[in-house]
Order: structure tokens, then sequence, then C-alpha cells
């Protein structure tokens, strides 16, 4: 996957994953909007850096729940070899499916009911909708980036504890416009905290209007 300034008063904090602090580190502050003003949530930034990797981690098992025929929460952030589990919390049976390349399931799930873990081995963005419920809809987002993370109500993401150089920035939201990748930056980080903003131009919310893509 190839994958906006907005000022808050509360940030999300995010330490890289899998990663140690170093000697001489770097804050970086992300602020990202909707593209009209409103600040935007579940954009997934990623930044990579030349010489650091992801290092071995132990694969984690996520939930995502499904209450008041809606997918909680609506993005979720993976590694290679994590698993994800869809559980029922409504009255209702959810029919939870992707025909994503990254990951392709099925599942009939009963009120109360879960499914097996999923492992997610393959880098990717996997769209996952329920073929009963058109307003249902969640992304998965499986990367093996050194560090990532997805921004919150704020539409605010921190970074701390990186390593001064250069960094190739990225961002991902599901609602940008399809064919059209998010925006990326080149930062050079040092003792000095950085922040960058970004506007994107996103298409309405989905769970809202019933519209969803193909899977």
């Amino acid at each position: 996957m190839r994958a906006f300034g907005f000022v808050v008063r509360v940030l999300v904090r995010c330490v890289p994953l899998g990663l140690a602090a170093h000697a001489s580190a770097s804050e970086l502050i992300v602020a990202l909007d909707d593209g009209h003003g409103n600040p935007a949530a579940d954009a997934v930034v990623t930044l990579r850096k030349d010489g650091e990797t992801q290092e071995l981690h132990a694969p984690v098992t996520k939930i995502i729940d499904q209450r008041d025929e809606t997918f909680i929460p609506y993005v979720e952030v993976f590694r290679p070899g994590d698993a994800v589990v869809f559980r029922n919390s409504d009255r209702t049976r959810h029919h939870v499916y992707s025909f994503s390349a990254a990951k392709s399931f099925e599942f009939v799930i009963p009120p109360g009911d879960s499914t097996p873990p999923v492992t997610l081995d393959q880098p990717g963005e996997i769209s996952v909708g329920c073929n009963i419920h058109d307003q249902m809809i969640t992304h998965l987002v499986v990367s093996d980036a050194p560090w990532i993370t997805r921004s919150g109500a704020d539409g605010r993401v921190v970074f701390e504890h990186l390593p001064h150089g250069a960094y190739d920035l990225e961002v991902w939201h599901p609602q940008l416009r399809p064919g059209r990748p998010g925006p990326r930056r080149t930062l050079v980080l040092d003792d000095a905290p950085a922040s960058v903003s970004f506007s994107l131009s996103l298409l309405p919310d989905p769970r809202q209007t019933g519209e969803r893509s193909r899977y």
C-alpha cells in the first residue's frame, strides 16, 4: 500500500513499535484535516528511514467488534503475522467477508459469537464488509513500516524517540478518492521537535451514506 493544519489540546502518543529509544531522538507531530477544517480521524501515518527496519515482534491478536451494526474500530493497524478476530456483539447475524488481495475470508457470525483468529501475513489494506448490512465496513492495514499509527478523533498523531535523519512519510485514509495516493513527504529530523500538517480531500463516510467499495 502506498499509500492534514489543525490545533487541539489532546494528542495521540505513539512510541515506535518494536524499536528501542535512541540516545539522539526526535519528536514529530502530524496534524490532519478533512479538507473542510475538521480533524481527520482514522488516517494511517507511516514513517520509513534508510537502515531502519521493523524488529521481530511477538504476534498479537486484535478484536474487531460489531455493535449497533457497526464495525469497531473503523480502521485498525496490524503487523505481518498478527491475527484478527471478529466478534458479534449484536442481536442479529452478521456475514463478514473480504475479497482483498492481502487476505480473503468469509464468516457467518451468529449473535454473541466470534470467528477463529485470522492470521494476516501479507502487507496491504484489507477492506471488510458485511453481506447483510451494507453500511458496515472496516479496514485492516497490515504494514511492516518501522513506525506506524493512526490518527485519533483530534486528527493528530505524535511519533516519539525517532533517531535523527531523513524519513519518508506517507498518509493513507479509507475515504481518499480511489486511484489517488495519499500525501507523501520527505523530512529531516534533528533535536528540535518537528510538526507537519496535511489537508485531505475525503469522500463522505460510507458508514453514514450506506455506500461502500466492492470487495
